[in-house]
């Protein structure tokens, strides 16, 4: 049975609710404003967390990447000039982080190398996320651990035997495991659902998804194989520039989700056969024979 992690003032495991992340990540496209309407579209539909990204430019750009040339929304510019102009410095988190404690929703990041988890450290995060792109970053993670806090390992792109190296570098009672296809947008037949409980058997700590299709089908299928936490990007118009708008969820789909989840799960109930006191008047209306005769 995977074991509970405490993730703020949430219990995240098997037997509590799922807990539903909208993940922001760079959604925002650089913009505040942007990132705060996001914050009230989680907040309206019911999400427990928001999520963002946070990368060291000049760590995570690869030298030979820097200097590509592409259009953006504010004209063409290098790479690593687009890189600088989505990250959010600490005056930006400063106000993420007040904002969503006006909004009683808690907020955390994917953190790409060792000085981003050292500056979402400053804002004491209910958690960090290992994104599936840093799976195999030995000192990363390391450092991750050493924070204390819970942390949530993304496995898309990975093999087992690296996702079994990845979980002995981090501290199992604060481990939280998220099956993911790191496509975007990725096709149902890629999304390998049934991993979800295979996942639950190999490694003893809650296990969730995190999703990048189009849809929310299969994000419900993942909740019914017993996934306890989800995760899906969120965007305010799928259309808007930004190479993960496709595949995320945009604010009328986000409020389904989070109501549906709570439907999937009341309905999934414990596995227990019992008898409801709501079946009583059928079984007095419609049962002729009161007891099956046992059989010699």
């Amino acid at each position: 049975m995977p074991k509970q992690v405490t993730v703020g003032e949430r219990q995240v495991g098997s037997g509590h609710p799922v807990c539903v992340i909208a993940e922001i990540g760079i959604n925002h496209n650089g913009d505040l404003e942007t990132a705060k309407k996001l914050i009230d579209a989680a907040a309206v539909a019911g999400c427990d967390a928001v999520k963002f990204q946070k990368r060291t430019p000049e760590l995570c750009v690869p030298p030979e990447q820097r200097d590509l040339r592409r259009e953006t929304p504010w004209g063409i510019m290098t790479y690593m000039a687009y890189r600088e102009r989505v990250e959010f410095g600490r005056r930006e988190y400063e106000e993420i982080d007040s904002y969503c404690r006006s909004k009683k929703i808690f907020w955390f990041a994917s953190c790409w190398d060792e000085p981003a988890v050292d500056f979402i450290e400053q804002f004491e995060p209910a958690c960090h996320k290992v994104p599936s792109a840093c799976l195999t970053d030995g000192s990363l993670l390391r450092r991750l651990d050493e924070t204390g806090r819970p942390v949530m390992l993304s496995t898309g792109m990975s093999t087992l035997d690296e996702i079994d190296t990845a979980v002995r570098s981090l501290s199992e009672d604060r481990l939280l495991l998220a099956h993911a296809t790191s496509t975007y947008p990725c096709q149902p037949a890629e999304l390998n659902l049934s991993l979800i409980p295979s996942l639950q058997r190999r490694y003893d700590c809650p296990v969730g998804y995190s999703g990048h299709e189009v849809g929310l089908q299969t994000t419900y299928a993942a909740v019914a194989l017993g996934a306890c936490f989800v995760e899906r990007h969120i965007t305010l118009d799928r259309a808007m520039w930004g190479s993960d708008q496709a595949a995320s969820v945009e604010p009328h789909g986000l409020i389904r989700l989070v109501r549906d989840i709570r439907v999937i799960e009341a309905a999934l109930g414990d596995g227990v056969k019992r008898v409801y006191e709501s079946e009583m008047p059928a079984m007095r209306r419609l049962r002729r024979v009161k007891q099956v005769p046992a059989t010699a």
